[in-house]
C-alpha cells in the first residue's frame, strides 16, 4: 500500500478519474447529506470550496444549498500562487464567480472576511488517514489557511473515498482535520 505523499496523491487522483459524471454527483450528494446530521449548524461563518471539475473534485453545489437554506455565511477563496495566500470573500447576490488559470472558480471581488471569522471549513483533499491528517495538491494553501483560523475552528474534509491507515510524510505544520465526511460515513478524529 502506497503511503508517501506523492504516492498516495498518484492513486487518489487515478481513483478520483475513474469515477464517472453521475457517481460523482451521487457521492457528493450522499457527502451533503451526512454533513445534515453533524453538530455544526450553530456557528454562522461557513467556508466552502467551489469545486475544479477537470479534477473530479465533491460537487460542492449541495453543500452551498444546505449553507443558504440555513441562512449562514458562506466564504469562497480567491488564491495568490505567489504569495500561496487565500483571501476569502462573502457569498452575496452580486457575487461573479471566474475560473482562475488553474481552472479554480473563485470570486472575482466582494466583502473580504479575514480568516480569523471563520468557524466551519469544508476542506478539500485528495486523501487522508485515520489520524485526520489530510493530503492536498501540495501547494500548501490550506496549511497556511488553516493555521490562521482560530484554533476551535472546525476543519471538515470531503473525500469520495476511505482513509488510509498512515501517511507517512506528515510534517509538524500539517493541520489535522477534526472530521471527514464521506457518501457512507462520518469519521471523527
Amino acid at each position: 500500500m502506497p503511503t508517501s505523499k506523492k504516492e498516495l496523491r498518484i492513486q487518489y487522483k487515478n481513483l478520483r478519474k475513474a469515477l464517472s459524471f453521475d457517481e460523482i454527483e451521487e457521492k457528493s450528494l450522499a457527502i451533503a447529506n451526512q454533513l445534515i446530521q453533524m453538530p455544526i449548524w450553530d456557528k454562522i461563518y461557513y467556508h466552502v470550496f467551489l469545486p475544479i471539475e477537470e479534477h473530479k473534485e465533491i460537487n460542492t453545489e449541495f453543500v452551498l444549498h444546505l449553507l443558504s437554506g440555513k441562512d449562514k455565511e458562506i466564504l469562497f477563496s480567491k488564491s495568490d500562487f505567489e504569495s500561496r495566500k487565500m483571501t476569502h470573500f462573502l457569498l452575496t447576490d452580486n457575487t461573479k464567480i471566474k475560473k482562475n488559470e488553474y481552472n479554480i472558480p473563485e470570486p472575482v471581488d466582494g466583502i473580504e472576511v479575514p480568516s480569523s471569522k471563520v468557524e466551519v471549513v469544508f476542506v478539500p483533499l485528495l486523501a487522508y488517514d485515520v489520524l485526520g491528517n489530510r493530503i492536498g495538491y501540495g501547494k500548501g494553501f490550506y496549511d497556511k489557511f488553516l493555521s490562521e483560523c482560530k484554533p476551535e475552528a472546525i476543519k471538515i474534509g470531503l473525500s469520495f473515498f476511505e482513509p488510509v491507515n498512515q501517511i507517512d510524510d506528515v510534517f509538524e505544520s500539517d493541520i489535522k482535520l477534526d472530521f471527514c465526511v464521506t457518501p457512507e460515513k462520518v469519521y471523527q478524529f
